[in-house]
């Protein structure tokens, strides 16, 4: 299986209408590969919270969602679109993960679960996702999660239960920690024996400047590609499902949990 994580670089000053248009053009052009990856709100800026309310938009319907879907079908393949900022019935906001079929159809959502902010920004702003989700898609289990999410292995342990082979991470990540997105990506992968895709963003979101460090990390946890800085940009590897079964088998630590 390949996959193509894409290091979208964000522009405050770039109309979102432009940036989604763009995304959509990247993904367009992935034809090789058999998923894509894109970052955590990319459309708005993981930091632009005071954009968070006009650029809300319903899932399904919305207009990043019916991009990602057009998208997704042009190319003939399996799309983790980031997230959006999804409003609700209810009128709640989520930061909500969306999965397309090779045909366009939205297979999968998840709402991110731990929200970043000590209690401002998106801790003030977002609902908190109630449950961990998985997709089958491009012939594996995708485990899915969002940015700080990274920050708590039981989330993964859980996804990985559940079935999980590959970890999708999709990230607005700060550049002040990135040398913790490079660690927890690997730990993640480590210790649940999977690969970790974790996908950053490049740019500044709202004056915060982006790690990126894109990367994807095999289940023995080395890094197999990386993006070499913090520019837009596609990471490519080929991923083996097979991986995931040999090397639990050969080196057996999950059969060993206690707790």
């Amino acid at each position: 299986m390949r996959a193509a994580l894409i290091q979208i670089g964000v522009d405050q000053d770039e109309p979102v209408d432009s940036r989604r248009d763009r995304a959509a053009s990247l993904v367009r052009r992935q034809t090789e590969a058999d998923l894509v990856v894109l970052p955590e709100l990319w459309s708005v800026g993981a930091f632009a919270f005071d954009r968070f309310e006009a650029e809300a938009e319903p899932v399904p319907g919305g207009p990043t969602v019916q991009a990602m879907a057009d998208a997704a079908r042009a190319a003939h393949v399996w799309l983790h679109a980031g997230s959006v900022v999804e409003r609700a019935i209810d009128g709640a906001l989520y930061n909500t993960s969306l999965v397309f079929s090779p045909e366009g159809q939205l297979t999968a959502t998840y709402r991110k679960i731990h929200r970043f902010g000590f209690d401002r920004g998106e801790a003030t702003l977002m609902s908190a996702g109630t449950a961990p989700v998985t997709a089958e898609a491009a012939g594996t289990t995708l485990g899915l999660a969002t940015c700080y999410d990274l920050r708590f292995p039981e989330l993964f342990r859980a996804l990985t239960d559940a079935g999980a082979q590959v970890l999708a991470v999709p990230a607005g990540w700060p550049a002040a920690r990135a040398a913790h997105w490079d660690l927890l990506a690997r730990a993640r992968a480590v210790e649940n024996q999977a690969y970790v895709l974790a996908c950053g963003t490049a740019g500044t979101h709202a004056g915060v400047p982006q790690a990126g460090r894109t990367a994807v990390i095999d289940p023995w946890g080395e890094t197999l590609a990386a993006a070499d800085d913090a520019t837009e940009q596609v990471v490519t590897a080929d991923l083996d499902p097979a991986r995931v079964a040999a090397v639990r088998e050969e080196f057996p630590a999950l059969k060993d949990r206690v707790l």
